[in-house]
């Protein structure tokens, strides 16, 4: 047998599918910019509004929308393993770019919005398939006019902290005129 031969063979063997279905962002995102920010984070946890593409991608959730705090949830999968069987870094980024931008996001008027500017993760136990619900909490620290921060938590199904992170945001859209 060659070595083409056994990574076929193993390849036949340990073949997985996964199906990613998502709406197009435009129309929502139209949809969401008449709203505040809470009420666009609320819609999307309440399934008024569909979930951005990449937490289709990846599988999770919004469980918590609250002014400067946003929890997203995560039922890990092997889609989302790297070759020693954990889960991948990317997956906890992800996770934590995106409630803690959302967290900003509770904080601003309709048509106001945050970009990353930086994002810093510290990873303190690694994650996989057996770790449980997966918890990514983003709490804003300070809301600026030009840059916001923020910090967030990973946590496993058990509660352990995973990964800490701390993220600036730069601030985009226009504030609102004063009447």
């Amino acid at each position: 047998m060659t070595a083409t031969d056994t990574i076929d063979l193993f390849a036949a063997a340990s073949h997985r599918q996964r199906v990613v279905d998502w709406q197009a962002p435009g129309p929502v995102a139209r949809a969401a910019s008449a709203m505040s920010g809470l009420e666009a984070m609320g819609a999307i946890r309440d399934g008024i509004l569909p979930p951005p593409p990449m937490a289709r991608l990846i599988g999770f959730r919004m469980a918590v929308a609250e002014p400067g705090r946003i929890v997203m949830e995560l039922e890990p999968d092997e889609s989302l393993e790297n070759t020693i069987g954990l889960l991948h870094g990317a997956t906890a980024a992800a996770l934590l770019d995106t409630a803690m931008g959302c967290a900003i996001s509770t904080m601003l008027p309709a048509g106001q919005g945050a970009v990353t500017l930086d994002l810093k993760l510290t990873y303190l136990r690694p994650l996989s398939v057996r770790s449980g619900t997966v918890k990514a909490e983003g709490k804003l620290i300070k809301l600026g006019r030009q840059t916001s921060y923020t910090e967030g938590f990973v946590r496993d199904g058990k509660g352990n902290l995973a990964v800490h992170a701390t993220a600036t945001f730069s601030m985009i859209g226009e504030e609102p005129k004063a009447k």
